[in-house]
């Protein structure tokens, strides 16, 4: 797996960190760090701790073991809550207020000069609504002006809690954007969501708790060879050749022109190599690699019988 960063770089470190409530064990010796510039997606099924470490994070709970450094701050601290912004799944503002108040409002309480915050409405797409009343906001509309609340100051640390919840194809193309854009100035970013397709190709590392506990951490490759996650190749064959192929490389016969074939991503060149030697009967190839679905639900499955890597 991907080694986490030296604590010397890390905006966001949190070491052993244990969380209860009652008889109830929130969160187990979780341990996490983030440098700036990196975006690590937290996933998790509901109630597997992704809200209550957020919430440790931004000190709202007091840490039963462990601690929680904040860009060098206590959570809590006027070090950390300078360093941290924080987008929730649902977010409320004042109804009557327009979109560019809203903006002045929180970026008074952040000390940062309105005038500097307010082009973040454009940024968000949301420009030609900033004199609008929240109240007349759809619920993406509402979502982005969140993030652009977020996003003043530009902070070192950027907390988005289900962040695309709300947001048609196009807003959350343009919203992994600005959180790419928000990455390359030197923000740090943990972002929790269920949409895994949706995060596979924007996130440079993945974190995925199961009751509690960190089960796996690292980016998809590492992952996957971890959990040897098995590569699917699937020859499509020349008319007629299909069982040809079949009884040469075994594997499962599909729809009457393919044969699917897995094997250990370590295997993979060596079987493509023999295949290209062969070429008999091979009309065309498709690889598929383990997917963010196929490593979730591996760690996931092997967290609740013990058996994780």
């Amino acid at each position: 797996m991907t080694a986490n960063p030296s604590p010397q770089r890390a905006i966001l470190s949190v070491e052993n960190l244990s969380i209860t409530f009652g008889d109830l064990k929130a969160l187990r010796n979780v341990s996490l760090t983030i440098a700036r510039g990196e975006k690590v997606a937290l996933l998790g099924h509901n109630g597997a701790g992704k809200s209550t470490l957020f919430k440790s994070i931004l000190g709202f709970i007091t840490p039963a073991g462990g601690s929680i450094s904040v860009a060098g701050g206590a959570p809590g601290s006027t070090q950390a809550r300078l360093a941290v912004s924080y987008l929730p799944e649902a977010v409320a503002f004042p109804r009557m207020l327009t979109g560019a108040e809203v903006i002045t409002y929180f970026a008074r309480l952040k000390s940062v000069d309105p005038i500097e915050a307010l082009p973040l409405l454009e940024r968000v797409g949301l420009d030609a609504a900033r004199n609008r009343r929240v109240g007349d906001y759809s619920k993406g509309m509402r979502q982005r002006l969140g993030l652009a609340q977020a996003l003043i100051g530009s902070p070192d640390l950027l907390l988005l809690d289900e962040p695309t919840s709300g947001l048609d194809p196009v807003s959350r193309r343009e919203f992994y954007e600005i959180i790419d854009r928000a990455a390359a100035s030197g923000t740090a970013i943990l972002f929790s969501s269920h949409a895994l397709s949706e995060v596979e190709g924007h996130m440079d590392r993945i974190a995925i708790l199961s009751r509690g506990r960190l089960v796996a951490e690292g980016d998809l490759k590492a992952l996957a060879e971890a959990a040897s996650l098995p590569v699917s190749i699937r020859l499509i064959a020349h008319e007629g050749e299909a069982d040809a192929l079949h009884a040469r490389y075994g594997g499962q016969r599909v729809n009457g022109r393919s044969v699917v074939l897995s094997c250990e991503a370590r295997d993979k060149l060596a079987l493509l190599g023999r295949i290209a030697a062969d070429q008999a009967g091979v009309d065309d190839i498709d690889i598929t690699l383990p997917g963010l679905d196929d490593i979730y639900r591996f760690y996931s499955m092997a967290s609740e019988t013990g058996d994780t890597p």
